[in-house]
């Protein structure tokens, strides 16, 4: 049983307790609302537990079109310490390269398409305080982006025929946006102008041929660059070629001779055999496109019947996308050689030659002294001139078409 003096302590017992209870929460509530200097001073040191250091992913979270080419990270009023990037759910990891200054990170190799990826970045200011981001996104994926495959490789040296192609993925309806970010110069000092073929091919050239021994630069700038609605490029990079001797050869079906012309003298003149009546050979400016020591050649893959399937043919350069080429001949009757003589191929020029491609013939000093990006011009055939897109031969437009075909 309770006496009324135990029952009247407890009671003041719990009161204090609820008074100590409600000194508390007032004290922890009102140490960020108070006006006082010791609140200020609080707030103060809290600022300046604050890292100065701030951090920026330029892919941000959840974004689903990120750049293959540009993302990483940076950091303004500190150093980033450490950086990992890593493939969302394989947890592979993404090498990346800091610079010197430590405020700059970014992958080695170019992101794949339509990949996602994590990436996690601490860094510390002056003061040793510690900032972190995070991001998760996905890179833009094939159906939303357009690539261009371009020729010349980077750092290649090439005839002076030679034009910058590009022949994109997409269907491209935003020509002057792709245009005007790809530019191509020359330390010639050349004007150089973009000429469209179709939707999906750009090519660049100057007015005349390249000026033997220049250097030539192109800019790609297509990254994030709208080709068509909803469709983005992914390209970003500076490509430099060199532009070789002068070399122009001229193949005259009428005698059925080539003369190969460089640096502006005749270098040789040699029989060559051109098409029949029945498969006559382009006339125009012809541009060596590719080369090969051997390659097989089978009249159907150019809309012929079964006329020949040639396994080896020797020092074969092309000339046309629909199959013309300048290539040695070992097959041709010994007894009656057509070379100089008269035309008798199916539209191909050829030039004597041994099976193998070995031996001191006519065909393999032409290809040895050929290089890609040559010119070889054919006149007097009773055939109409090559077309400017089939293979690199925008050359046989005339300047004030080619210009009328840039978007820019």
């Amino acid at each position: 049983m309770t006496s009324p003096d135990i029952a009247a302590r407890r009671a003041l017992g719990a009161c204090a307790a609820l008074l100590v209870g409600a000194l508390t929460l007032t004290a922890c509530g009102g140490n960020a609302s108070a006006k006082s200097d010791d609140s200020k001073g609080g707030q103060q040191d809290s600022a300046a537990r604050t890292s100065t250091a701030k951090i920026a992913i330029s892919a941000k979270d959840g974004s689903t079109g990120a750049s293959i080419n540009t993302t990483g990270v940076q950091v303004s009023g500190g150093k980033l310490t450490d950086v990992k990037m890593t493939v969302s759910g394989s947890g592979q990891a993404v090498d990346g390269t800091l610079s010197a200054d430590g405020s700059v990170w970014k992958p080695k190799e170019q992101l794949e398409r339509g990949t996602k990826y994590e990436i996690s970045a601490t860094a510390k200011d002056s003061k040793g305080l510690t900032a972190a981001a995070n991001s998760i996104f996905t890179t833009v994926n094939s159906a939303n982006s357009y690539i261009g495959t371009y020729t010349p490789d980077n750092g290649t040296t090439v005839g002076v025929g030679m034009p910058v192609s590009f022949t994109f993925d997409k269907v491209i309806t935003d020509k002057k946006a792709v245009q005007s970010h790809i530019t191509v110069t020359s330390s010639s000092g050349q004007q150089v102008v973009g000429h469209w073929f179709g939707a999906q091919r750009l090519d660049f050239r100057p007015q005349d041929y390249w000026k033997a021994g220049s250097e030539v630069t192109m800019k790609i700038d297509l990254d994030g660059v709208e080709g068509a609605n909803g469709v983005y490029g992914v390209q970003k990079k500076t490509v430099t070629f060199t532009v070789g001797r002068s070399q122009v050869s001229t193949v005259d079906a009428n005698t059925q001779t080539m003369t190969v012309v460089r640096d502006g003298k005749v270098l040789k003149s040699v029989p060559v055999s051109t098409g029949s009546p029945e498969h006559t050979t382009y006339n125009g400016q012809m541009v060596i496109s590719e080369k090969f020591v051997q390659t097989r050649m089978n009249s159907q893959t150019v809309g012929l019947g079964g006329e020949y399937d040639i396994p080896d043919v020797p020092h074969a350069m092309r000339l046309t996308t629909s199959g013309t080429f300048i290539h040695g001949n070992y097959w041709y009757s010994k007894g009656n050689p057509p070379f100089g003589r008269e035309g008798t191929s199916h539209g191909c020029v050829g030039l004597a030659d041994v099976q193998g491609a070995q031996g001191d013939t006519t065909a393999k000093w032409f290809y040895d002294n050929s290089l890609v990006g040559d010119v070889v011009i054919v006149k007097n055939s009773p055939d109409k001139t090559v077309q400017p897109d089939n293979g690199l031969n925008g050359w046989n437009l005339s300047w004030s078409d080619w210009t009328a075909g840039s978007s820019v």
